[in-house]
């Protein structure tokens, strides 16, 4: 039994080994692990205008089928709790920006399989904005906002 365990421990390292190894040499860049598919543009956009033609969403149309819960005053920025639940039937992903922050795009999730447009997270905030939040669903896209107030900054303030 012992034995089985120290083999599995040194196949376990092994394989961590051999990936630090790869970002090491430059074959490997920790981000490419970890997002296979990231939207530079679109998360490097400093306006929230850029970041929704980044992510082809600039003409979403507002939805009172969006519901976003969180809090009306922050009083801590750099921790604010968002749940985001999307009632349009085949939800296929939430995205969520700050229109205040230097990069308004906070997050981007997809859903498949009819999984539940459902986001529970926490988020970051500079100051006082509206978070806003997009859905696409149908080949169409969709939004709402709602104004949180940050009494505490949390990018860098």
């Amino acid at each position: 039994m012992m034995n089985q365990l120290r083999r599995t421990f040194l196949k376990s390292t092994g394989a961590a080994g051999t990936v630090a190894v790869a970002i090491a040499a430059g074959l490997l860049r920790p981000g490419q692990v970890l997002a296979a598919e990231w939207n530079k543009v679109a998360f490097d956009a400093t306006t929230t205008a850029d970041a929704m033609k980044g992510m082809n969403v600039a003409g979403a149309a507002e939805s009172k089928d969006i519901l976003i819960k969180a809090p009306d005053i922050a009083e801590n920025g750099a921790v604010v709790p968002v749940e985001v639940t999307s009632k349009i039937p085949g939800t296929t992903s939430i995205m969520i920006l700050v229109e205040k922050n230097q990069n308004p795009l906070i997050a981007e999730f997809e859903f498949s399989n009819g999984a539940e447009g459902f986001v529970s997270t926490r988020i970051k905030m500079a100051s006082t904005s509206h978070v806003k939040v997009v859905v696409k669903a149908g080949g169409k896209a969709y939004t709402t906002s709602k104004e949180v107030k940050v009494t505490i900054g949390g990018c860098g303030g």
